[in-house]
């Protein structure tokens, strides 16, 4: 049986506040989310993460391990559990404002044949140390797919953010960024230029999501291929980002192109490939978003 896929980052609870109803709390944190979305799909996985043994804590391990997510022994560490309270406004988008801690449990000794990892504890200490070290130690085994996932309010500013995400950005084979996230991290520059630039770094794909225009993927031997945006009800936009990325990872499992083995055929990936990867995540995240929070859909459901 092959490795379990891993995912590194936060876990936390989600306190949404939607105009006009009462405040509802929602097991979250963008790494959570798509080990979850994976674990829907149908794909073995573990998650390294940060909680406490506190109520939320107990039903951040509950919601994870009900859809089939391995808990890395160590990941209920956290004096509390952290939480994202997110203002909805009447189109469904979100604003977050967090309290939050981040760290990473021992992962010494693995060996996944994919890790990923994004989001606040990929760039906040000690957990961004941790993963710099788990991705340096896997890179001779495992493919890394990384999504910056930015948030402006904790990240510090957007020059500070930009050199610690491209430091990742490197270290990874896949990277997924969006084009709010863009416009943050390099406000005024062209998304395609920075795609380009970052597979410079050494990615082998780029992937930008443009919400409801649909999504474009840069690829290092020069291809780019543009998906649209699926016809959907938006309920809100919580976690659509996550599932798409899960989609990004379950389509590259499929397309038999994870793995440290697998990396120069990844770097060779073909317009049709890479159009059927993007088209399963747009298909992914389209399902969230037309459900209230981060609730991906399972691979019955897509089919």
């Amino acid at each position: 049986m092959s490795a379990p896929l891993l995912v590194l980052g936060e876990s936390l609870i989600d306190i949404v506040d939607r105009a006009g109803e009462e405040p509802a709390e929602h097991v979250g944190g963008s790494p959570a989310n798509v080990a979850v979305g994976l674990a829907r799909l149908g794909h073995a996985v573990e998650l390294a993460t940060w909680f406490g043994r506190d109520e939320r804590g107990d039903r951040v391990r509950a919601h994870l391990e009900r859809d089939g997510v391995g808990v890395v022994p160590g990941s209920d560490g956290a004096e509390r559990t952290s939480t994202a309270l997110a203002r909805l406004d009447g189109t469904g988008a979100a604003e977050y404002e967090f309290d939050i801690t981040c760290d990473l449990p021992n992962l010494d000794g693995r060996a996944p044949r994919l890790v990923h990892t994004g989001s606040i504890s990929a760039v906040l200490e000690p957990a961004a140390a941790r993963t710099a070290r788990l991705l340096d130690a896997v890179a001779a085994t495992a493919t890394v797919t990384y999504d910056p996932n930015a948030r402006p309010a904790i990240m510090g500013s957007a020059a500070e953010a930009r050199e610690r995400v491209e430091a990742l950005v490197a270290r990874s084979d896949v990277v997924k960024v969006s084009d709010e996230d863009v416009a943050w991290l390099a406000p005024g520059e062209p998304v395609a230029d920075l795609a380009r630039g970052w597979l410079a770094l050494g990615p082998a794909v780029v992937v930008v999501t443009k919400g409801g225009e649909g999504s474009e993927a840069y690829a290092a031997g020069g291809l780019t291929v543009s998906v649209p945006a699926p016809p959907t009800t938006v309920v809100d936009t919580v976690g659509a980002g996550d599932s798409f990325m899960g989609g990004i990872i379950d389509g590259l499992v499929r397309a038999d192109l994870v793995g440290a083995d697998r990396r120069e055929r990844l770097r060779d990936i073909d317009a049709e490939t890479l159009r059927t990867v993007l088209e399963r995540a747009a298909a992914v995240a389209a399902v969230t978003v037309s459900r209230a929070g981060a609730n991906p859909p399972t691979a019955a459901e897509l089919a």
